[in-house]
């Protein structure tokens, strides 16, 4: 049985009347005949009694009506289901981040962008330890990554920059460099115990400038336990400069780092030869972000 069977049977259904049915389809009604034949045949029950005069409906023609329009409506269902799906107007996109996308707005742009461009896209995020972010990207377990670079990437993976920030430096609320409102330079650190992000850059740059070495810093994780840390005098922090308009604790202060500023970036990671639809349209979205960096 195929669905042109069906479809053949609704139509003379609805006409009850070869001929008519048979223009309607655009066959000829000796072909409708034996097309209706061949479907009463493979379901061994008679569909339509005919004479000369009319033809009319069976009980078991009656019945098997309803279930060939679900039939043929659910199949037309996923035919537009399938070609939406090419046309990447419908599935899914798994998208990991880390909190700087969220303090930095760019995670909420870019779901609310593609939404409001393909609707039929579902979009499903969740907060990640950056470290283990691009081998999930590789190997397929999430779809794209939103991480602050520079990171080391598998072959399959690339990026694209969508925010540059740059660094400064979190103290605690009674460090006596807090009671300054100049610049803080990297060499006034030296002595100072650091708290060191999932993103080290920002730290490892700080103490290559002020000429020392991060002495066994303590890696606590996530930012926000790296501010609870220094909130706790526990040590200072490099963190990205988006935190200080975002996340305002009583015992922290924020402070610019003197000389050159040491930039930063949020970048999406995405696997290198993507073929599915949704994806490459995510990914299209961000170049035309990443170009307006």
């Amino acid at each position: 049985m195929e669905l042109r069977h069906l479809h053949y049977f609704v139509v003379l259904a609805e006409e009850l009347h070869f001929s008519a049915a048979a223009a309607r389809l655009g066959i000829a009604a000796p072909t409708l005949s034996v097309q209706i034949r061949q479907l009463e045949q493979q379901l061994a029950a008679t569909l339509l009694q005919r004479n000369n005069r009319q033809v009319r409906l069976t009980e078991a023609g009656a019945l098997f009506l309803v279930e060939a329009r679900k039939t043929l409506a659910q199949a037309q269902r996923a035919l537009e289901t399938g070609r939406r799906a090419g046309r990447g107007e419908t599935g899914s996109v798994n998208i990991g981040y880390v909190s700087s996308a969220l303090w930095s707005g760019v995670l909420a742009t870019m779901v609310n962008d593609y939404n409001a461009r393909y609707p039929g896209v579902s979009l499903f995020t969740r907060e990640e330890v950056m470290t283990r972010l691009p081998q999930q990207v590789s190997e397929g377990a999430i779809d794209v990554a939103m991480v602050r670079g520079p990171m080391p990437l598998a072959e399959n993976v690339d990026c694209l920059t969508l925010w540059r920030d740059r660094f400064i430096i979190a103290l605690p609320a009674r460090h006596p460099l807090a009671q300054r409102s100049k610049k803080i330079t990297p060499q006034q650190l030296k002595a100072e115990k650091f708290i060191v992000p999932e993103q080290p850059a920002g730290a490892v740059e700080v103490a290559r400038r002020g000429g020392f070495a991060l002495d066994n810093p303590e890696r606590p994780g996530s930012l926000l336990e790296v501010l609870t840390r220094v909130s706790l005098n526990q040590g200072v922090a490099v963190i990205p400069d988006v935190l200080q308009h975002h996340v305002l604790l009583p015992e922290v202060v924020y402070r610019t780092l003197a000389g050159a500023p040491i930039r930063s970036e949020i970048t999406l990671l995405f696997r290198r030869w993507e073929t599915s639809p949704v994806l490459r349209q995510f990914i299209a979205l961000a170049r035309m972000r990443s170009a307006r960096q």
